[in-house]
């Protein structure tokens, strides 16, 4: 019974190996990193571009409300590159 006892005591964990990535993840990874870093850029332009001209597209229709975010993109660019 007692080296039962002495065999019960808690023993450390090993150490966790992460499992090695062949080139074509490893350049995956940067990849999707690349993109991300154009996403969080795109994203600050959209609500940019909501912040001045308001959140809602007033046209009911598909055809108006792209109509109507064109010419808001359109107005954006012209200010832009009026200033």
């Amino acid at each position: 019974m007692e080296s039962f006892v002495r065999n019960a005591a808690p023993t450390q964990r090993a150490l966790i190996k992460h499992r090695e990535q062949k080139p074509l993840q490893k350049s995956h990874n940067a990849r999707m990193n690349e993109d991300y870093n154009q996403h969080w850029m795109s994203e600050t332009g959209f609500s940019q571009l909501k912040e001045d001209d308001g959140e809602k597209l007033r046209s009911r229709s598909w055809h108006g409300q792209f109509r109507e975010l064109t010419r808001k993109c359109i107005v954006r660019n012209l200010t832009q590159a009026a200033s």
